[in-house]
């Protein structure tokens, strides 16, 4: 996973749905952790909401790191436009770094969308930034959206791999937001 290649997509934080989620202000601090380390590194970033007449907006802190947001009413953002915002967003993208709630609801079917909308898109999970109600259910999501190919990790795990050496112009800048949240 490169920088200069990828687009970070982060689904469904939405103020109403966040209390209901195990770990929810984790999760969403993590996701909020994720897009600010993007934009330092020059990767967009792209939030869904579901529904959002009826369950609001993203957490404000997420949504004003959000490039563009994509309101939905399928599970799978894929059909209400993602596809077409991410091929906007970086043209020539191939690696799809997505985190979000319910992880066995929209985030699942989203992952799995992306996977059958380009076969040569990369699919990466961010498990620790992700979140559904029960625990349970988070981690059969992300064996699922493992065993259908994409490739599950951490926030941690993203950032270094964005960076890629400890030489990079804003390691410093992103090493400080990790420390910040621990």
């Amino acid at each position: 996973m490169h920088a200069d290649t990828s687009v970070l997509v982060l689904v469904d934080y939405q103020g109403r749905l966040m209390p209901a989620i195990h770990e929810g202000g984790q999760a969403l601090a993590r996701a909020v952790l994720l897009a600010e380390g993007a934009r330092l590194l020059g990767v967009p970033v792209i939030g869904t909401e579901q529904n959002p007449a009826r369950l609001g907006p993203n957490a404000d802190a997420l949504k004003a790191l959000c490039d563009t947001t994509v309101a939905k009413t399928h599970f799978d953002a894929c059909p209400d436009g993602l596809v077409d915002a991410v091929q906007a967003a970086r043209p020539g993208c191939t690696d799809i770094v997505i985190a979000g709630c319910e992880a066995h609801v929209c985030l699942l079917q989203t992952a799995l969308g992306l996977l059958r909308a380009r076969p040569d898109w990369r699919v990466w999970v961010v498990a620790n930034a992700s979140g559904s109600r029960r625990a349970s259910d988070h981690a059969a999501a992300m064996v699922r959206m493992g065993q259908a190919g994409a490739t599950v990790v951490t926030h941690e795990m993203v950032l270094f791999e964005w960076l890629g050496d400890c030489r990079h112009a804003r390691f410093h800048e992103v090493l400080a937001l990790i420390k910040a949240a621990d």
